[in-house]
Formats: C-alpha cells, structure tokens, sequence
C-alpha cells in the first residue's frame, strides 16, 4: 500500500477501503490481542481519522502489520501497535535518532527510528509498552526494537532497545549511533 505522493498524508477513498479491510481481518484473525473490543466501534473512529489511516498505511507499508492491542477508556482511544513477529522490515538498519545520525563519521544509516517514526505520525514504544506488547504474543526473537530512551540516558550517547530472549523480555543499551540489519523499531498510534 502506499500513499498518493510523499507529502500528500492521505490515501485514496480505494486505498482507504482497502487498508481498512487488512485491519480487519488481521483484528478477526487475533481475537487475544483485544477481546473486549468491538470491531464496528475500531473502523468508526478509524472513517473519522484520515491523518491517522495514514499514518497506519505507513505502519503496514513498513511491514508492522498494525493491530488493535488496547482501548484507553479516559482519553477514549483504541491504541493499535506494530504486531510484526519481528521487528518490522521496513524499519531496520537506522540509528537511534537525528543527533546519533549526524554524529557518525562513517558508514551513516540512512535513517533513524525517532525521525522516522515522526514521519510516519506514530511514536516509539517505551520499554514498559514493548513489555506489556510482549503479553499478548512473541516479538522479537531473532531481531530487536529500538524503545524511546530516557533523556539521562540518551545525553551520555547512549540508547535502549528490546528483544525476547528464552521466553524473556530483555532490555540492552548500545551507542544511539549503532545500526543493524535486525533491530528496528515498533510503533504506536492512538486512534
């Protein structure tokens, strides 16, 4: 799926149906990620929310296979994640953020997880969303996430990011600078 162009944040009436219509059978299909939520309630606040349908084609585009994973009842706001077996394809090889990025002498990434997940209209999971994420299913057990980094943490060069390892959620630093080929980084949308 993709948008009309790059700065155009909107899909086609076509393209909306048919993104609409992959969340829901991915919604159908994974019962245990939000079994108190009604479907018919998901796709109203989705028609209403064009920036966002966007914002969740970019989400797929990326291979982050979005779904619905909790409803936030005082905000009233369904939260769809990143719910890729690995992190998503379209998201690996970048650096943490902008600062690590320019910093780096050689060998730069194309890009980083924090610039591409404002591009996308989305926000990093913090460590403790990755672990809640990792309650309703595996994630990440041959790859990693990069997780939004305090800032006493990110100010000493460094970053966090995730896996599950030996049925276990682990949490790793490295230099925000770093890259490989399997971490990237998951998403959330409040819709």
């Amino acid at each position: 799926m993709t948008n009309n162009t790059a700065s155009d944040k909107s899909l086609s009436p076509e393209q909306t149906v048919e993104l609409i219509s992959a969340l829901k059978k991915r919604f159908e299909k994974n019962m245990q990620r939000h079994e108190e939520i009604e479907w018919d309630k998901v796709q109203a606040k989705l028609e209403n929310s064009p920036e966002k349908i966007w914002s969740l084609s970019e989400m797929e585009r990326t291979e982050g296979e979005p779904d619905v994973i909790g409803y936030d009842k005082e905000k009233d706001e369904f939260l769809f994640c990143d719910c890729s077996k690995e992190s998503p394809k379209g998201r690996r090889s970048v650096c943490y953020d902008r600062a690590a990025l320019e910093a780096r002498k050689k060998f730069k990434p194309e890009n980083s997880a924090m610039d591409m997940a404002a591009e996308m209209g989305i926000e990093l999971l913090t460590e403790e969303q990755y672990r809640e994420l990792q309650k309703i299913g595996e994630f990440d057990l041959k790859t990693s996430s990069w997780v939004q980094t305090p800032e006493e943490i990110r100010k000493l060069g460094g970053a966090l990011f995730c896996d599950r390892r030996f049925n276990h959620v682990f949490v790793y630093h490295n230099g925000a600078d770093s890259y490989y080929g399997a971490r990237g980084f998951r998403g959330m949308l409040r819709i």
